[in-house]
């Protein structure tokens, strides 16, 4: 089955619903309630209850759809695009054969953002049921959250490559970014950390700087090798890698690598170590009273005992200390950590001015 553009012009619009607008027409087939299972599916995407609402044959192998509000009934031509497009397709898919191929262009169209993530949710719910696979092209980052890193591929200059990546990262990967320098970093911890040190350290140049994460060490590297080997690319290129990459840095290349070996890890440990010093700075970073540093220092030392994935260490510790987000908390030991570390700082400042002035 193929859901082209066509699907979320409104009915008004479409030619085939013409005569269904004349005042002579009269229409002859009843309505009936929409497939019980269509109905419980189209529920769960648009948020309101659809059981009142009607579909009725047209033509030869055409239906339309008789919506209600209350005691209101309306027609398709008074639907939102997005609604009739999202009654029509469930429909269809639901009454698909198992293993059906679904192609569907662009499917954040004429849907809000929260509908489409929930529409990507259902097809994974029906690949699951019925074993369907579905196939689709979008711009959203919204339709690409609820997917799995190998779900996703994109074409670049005829190339695919599979990997999560923000719909800003994708411009960035294909040479469409309006800043002097991009970088190139592996996942969303990197590309905090690194924010961080241009934001504390490079002033006005800052303004002039894109950092986006591209999942994968492998990605990033080879992503700011391809810029520098594209004439057509008009903005330089740095890469940064976690210590723990088993990628091969090379500053006279542009490849940098951050200190310490597991990332987050790394920073809270940094911070630990200067607990006598920066303790007050940090517990009011975190959004807490000075009051409450020694609640702060023993929940600090009861997380690193705890710990199992560092990759959680932040957000453990902002629940142990109030329930403090874990942005709020990552955010305040990254700041401390920028602090310092003024030789690691100041160098990659130095390595980023040296590209946004050439």
């Amino acid at each position: 089955m193929f859901f082209g553009i066509e699907r979320t012009v409104p009915a008004g619009e479409k030619a085939r619903f013409k005569a269904l607008m004349r005042s002579t027409y009269v229409h002859l087939p009843p309505l009936e309630p929409l497939n019980a299972d269509s109905i419980t599916q189209v529920e769960h995407i648009l948020g309101k209850s659809v059981a009142d609402y009607r579909v009725t044959q047209y033509g030869n192998d055409d239906t339309f759809l008789v919506g209600r509000n209350g005691p209101n009934n309306y027609s398709e031509f008074h639907f939102g695009a997005g609604e009739s497009s999202v009654i029509r397709m469930i429909t269809k898919i639901e009454q698909a054969p198992a293993n059906s191929l679904i192609l569907i262009e662009e499917i954040e169209n004429g849907l809000h953002p929260v509908a489409t993530q929930r529409m990507v949710e259902y097809l994974i719910d029906v690949a699951e049921r019925k074993s369907i696979q579905t196939i689709f092209t979008t711009h959203s980052d919204y339709a690409l959250s609820p997917l799995p890193n190998e779900a996703i591929w994109a074409c670049i200059d005829g190339k695919l490559r599979q990997g999560k990546l923000s719909v800003e990262a994708l411009r960035a990967v294909s040479g469409r970014v309006d800043k002097k320098l991009a970088v190139f970093v592996e996942d969303e911890f990197a590309k905090t950390w690194v924010d961080t040190i241009f934001r504390e350290t490079l002033g006005a140049d800052y303004d002039q700087i894109e950092v986006h994460a591209v999942h994968g060490d492998g990605n990033a590297v080879s992503t700011h090798r391809g810029h520098l080997r594209n004439p057509a690319v008009t903005f330089k290129s740095l890469c940064v890698i976690d210590g723990d990459s088993t990628q091969i840095d090379n500053p006279n290349d542009g490849v940098i690598r951050l200190p310490g070996a597991q990332p987050e890890l790394a920073v809270f440990e940094s911070i630990r170590a200067r607990l006598e010093e920066d303790l007050a700075i940090l517990t009011v970073s975190c959004q807490r009273a000075p009051e409450a540093q020694e609640l702060v220092n023993r929940s600090i030392e009861q997380v690193i005992r705890t710990n199992r994935d560092p990759h959680l260490i932040f957000n453990q510790l902002g629940i142990k200390i109030g329930f403090v987000p874990e942005g709020i908390v990552r955010g305040a030991f990254l700041a401390l950590w920028v602090r310092a570390n003024p030789d690691f700082c100041q160098d990659l400042a130095a390595r980023a001015r040296q590209l946004i002035a050439a």
